[in-house]
């Protein structure tokens, strides 16, 4: 059953323009003839399962054998198949494939903290595919004991090139960054219900970026790329690479400030040509950390009520690299005292940094070759042994050992060969 009303939005100061289903957010050349309008909202009224606020939780118990499901997201033009679930001994590093369930691109996934739900990215249409053509998101229940997925239906991203996706604290909408390499379009989020039986319900909103940067090609319009909610909570920031700025929304979850509502200050402003693309915040929710592809850097935040304020920036390239560049993934270790990121173009290696516990700071400590091209994303799994990365362009996973103690990757890693690998997530059997 289904209720629907209307949200009151904030009238003066906001000058964004509102619609039922579409946001643009603030631009100069639009304040002036800014109308705002309220939305109807669509809210199941039936319990929803309780889902991870971060996009790579949802690991479970630690199971009694060690054993975990590593699910990975692929590209499909070539080799791969879809979205594959392999069975990962945490006591060995060994990999074995379980299933695949068959669905175009999900390059980017998502789990319920409950386990029993799966949400990928249908990323199309991709540079040469028609901007009219829509990405989807699809929604799978997931048998954590069996390691099998079971389509449950498919919803569209309403917009191009969705490439990221990340579930509300509270469980209710499930988030769809889209890239949108077309610049009509442009980068957006859409909001998606989630019901209770696990399926996705059409976008209730969405917020369309305006800007552009200084680097052609890559920044000619909008690009969103992430959308990360604070750890209380109550705000969302979505990273905009074509524009240069760390978005920053309210989330209320009751609709009284028209769910996601512009705060006052509207985004963190990065240097022009930096292209921001991966947030994560660290575990004391004092502290935030950014990659930035066109740059290849990382930047540390402070972080408090909703403000990011920078104070750190170091390059992920060696004094002197002259190749291409693309900053891509980063994530922390579980106890928090290493984070890694990776570095695309010609560099194609991992980044890794010690965190200073008093005041969030990073140190460059080593780097490590992901031994292939293009490594997109990675993982580490619940018990911090491994370190599990994707090489895109050369269709091989690497499991590396992970020091524990110096943060170090060590030599002589374990393969898998799986098409155009991705993103990658880790489940509790149990």
């Amino acid at each position: 059953m289904l209720l629907r009303h209307r949200d009151a939005v904030p009238a003066a100061p906001a000058p964004d323009r509102y619609s039922s289903r579409r946001v643009r957010a603030w631009s100069p050349m639009h304040s002036a003839r800014s109308i705002i309008k309220g939305f109807a909202l669509m809210v199941s009224i039936a319990a929803s399962p309780a889902f991870a606020q971060d996009a790579g939780s949802g690991a479970g118990s630690a199971p009694a054998d060690g054993v975990y499901n590593l699910l990975v997201g692929t590209y499909t033009g070539g080799k791969s198949e879809g979205l594959y679930v392999y069975r990962f001994d945490t006591k060995t590093g060994d990999a074995t494939r379980v299933s695949v369930a068959q669905t175009v691109n999900p390059s980017y996934l998502v789990v319920s903290r409950d386990r029993r739900f799966v949400y990928a990215v249908n990323e199309l249409p991709g540079d040469n595919g028609p901007a009219s053509q829509r990405g989807g998101v699809s929604a799978f229940r997931f048998d954590a004991a069996s390691g099998q997925l079971t389509f449950l239906n498919k919803v569209s991203a309403d917009g191009n090139d969705p490439c990221y996706l990340s579930l509300s604290p509270d469980g209710k909408y499930l988030l769809a960054a889209n890239y949108s390499v077309a610049a009509d379009p442009g980068g957006s989020f859409s909001v998606l219900p989630v019901q209770a039986d696990g399926q996705l319900g059409a976008s209730v909103l969405t917020v369309h970026h305006e800007g552009s940067g200084p680097v052609k090609g890559r920044q000619d319009n909008a690009h969103v790329h992430s959308t990360v909610f604070s750890p209380d909570g109550h705000y969302l920031f979505a990273q905009d690479l074509g524009a240069d700025k760390l978005y920053s929304y309210r989330y209320t979850a009751d609709g009284s400030r028209g769910l996601f509502s512009p705060t006052d200050w509207r985004y963190t402003q990065e240097k022009p040509g930096t292209g921001p693309r991966h947030l994560v915040f660290g575990a004391d929710g004092k502290h935030a950390y950014l990659t930035s592809e066109l740059a290849a850097t990382v930047s540390t935040f402070n972080y408090a009520d909703g403000k990011l304020t920078q104070v750190q920036t170091i390059s992920l390239t060696e004094p002197g690299f002259k190749g291409a560049v693309g900053a891509a993934a980063i994530h922390l270790s579980p106890d928090g005292r290493f984070l890694y990121a990776t570095n695309r173009g010609d560099a194609n290696e991992i980044v890794i940094f010690s965190v200073d516990p008093t005041n969030g700071h990073l140190k460059k400590i080593g780097r490590q070759s992901s031994l292939g091209k293009s490594p997109r994303e990675f993982a580490i799994d619940p018990t911090g042994k491994w370190l599990i990365v994707g090489n895109q362009n050369s269709d091989t996973v690497y499991v590396f050992r992970r020091d524990q103690q110096s943060g170090l990757l060590e030599a002589n890693p374990k393969r898998i060969e799986i098409g155009s690998p991705v993103d990658f997530k880790l489940v509790s059997p149990s």
